[in-house]
């Protein structure tokens, strides 16, 4: 859900960029559901599953295995592919569940890179 608040004075509409945890899919069989029923998307950075859901909401997973690398590299991973997200949620369809897989050369990427690739992504989705 995006909150929308806007100030008369101002003129301005800002839309909240929060990433709350109902937004979040982190049961394994909610995991299972969109790699088992979803569609795979290959981009450079990461592998996703999109899957639509009964819901308004867009959920998003994410994995990063020990092929990626140590702690703080699957962490760093995970945190650069939250922000995309949560930067770019506005693009993304609503009522779909994601889940990305975090490839190798994602540790070594930067923001920019990773943004345009997510951007990229979405067109893809919304192409199908």
């Amino acid at each position: 859900m995006t909150l929308l608040s806007c100030h008369s004075s101002l003129h301005m509409c800002v839309v909240s960029e929060k990433f709350p945890m109902a937004d979040r899919i982190l049961k394994r069989e909610l995991f299972r559901r969109v790699y088992d029923k979803g569609r795979k998307i290959q981009a450079r950075y990461f592998i996703a599953f999109v899957l639509p859901n009964q819901d308004e909401r867009t959920r998003l997973g994410i994995t990063a295995t020990r092929k990626i690398g140590k702690s703080v590299e699957r962490n760093r991973a995970r945190r650069l592919v939250r922000e995309v997200f949560r930067k770019n949620r506005w693009l993304v369809p609503r009522g779909v569940d994601i889940v990305i897989n975090v490839k190798r050369p994602l540790v070594e990427a930067r923001l920019n890179d990773l943004e345009s690739d997510f951007i990229a992504f979405l067109e893809k989705v919304g192409n199908k």
